[in-house]
């Protein structure tokens, strides 16, 4: 089941690339997880954006209307007997993560700073 997680993953990527919806091209979409059931059945794929959750949800909307498309590529490409539905989540890990860095790197400053004014 990983592998076929990990293949998913590998070509919804490259998928993603070869839209021309500009909806998923605008939002510079990145997959985070992709949850695949063990029958093969549903395909969830939690994706996030660097501009913010409204452009992921809008880019939501656009992948949902490509699912038909990906779903066959999906087929071509890994040879599955049976290809699963896709249903696609949108997550602000992305985001979250930029600002647990940012966070961090001022905690950083700051300590740089107090370090200079102790001495």
């Amino acid at each position: 089941m990983e592998r076929i997680t990990e293949d998913v993953h590998r070509e919804l990527t490259a998928i993603f690339r070869e839209l021309k919806d500009p909806r998923v091209h605008q939002s510079m979409l990145s997959i985070v997880r992709v949850e695949v059931t063990n029958d093969l059945s549903h395909c969830t794929v939690y994706v996030s954006s660097m501009q913010g959750m409204e452009a992921c949800k809008a880019a939501c909307v656009g992948l949902k209307s490509a699912a038909g498309f990906m779903r066959s590529e999906l087929g071509h490409r890994l040879k599955l007997r049976h290809v699963p539905q896709l249903h696609f989540v949108a997550s602000d890990s992305i985001e979250y993560s930029a600002n647990i860095n940012k966070l961090l790197h001022d905690l950083k400053v700051r300590g740089d700073d107090d370090d200079g004014i102790a001495e």
